[in-house]
């Protein structure tokens, strides 16, 4: 994502509202959805195992939900937000 995107309050309420929608469809495969959601809860639930690394949970919480919703959209183009 460049800078301009990643500073973009527009790109970041398209992300969130669209990871929503995949994570809720029913089209989208389970193995789809574990993908996102397990890593993303771990990194919440478990200790800081890099705790000299100046990443917060949010922070990482957003790149993983970036990373889903471009991955989604290319795999699943139907399931759009907004389609």
């Amino acid at each position: 994502m460049k800078l301009k995107k990643l500073l973009s309050l527009k790109q970041w309420s398209h992300i969130f509202r669209n990871s929503w929608q995949f994570v809720i469809s029913p089209q989208v495969a389970l193995a789809d959805k574990l993908l996102f959601t397990v890593p993303v809860l771990l990194y919440w639930v478990l200790p800081d195992f890099m705790p000299f690394l100046p990443i917060d949970d949010i922070g990482v919480t957003m790149l993983l939900t970036g990373w889903f919703v471009s991955r989604m959209e290319r795999k699943y183009p139907a399931q759009r937000a907004g389609r």
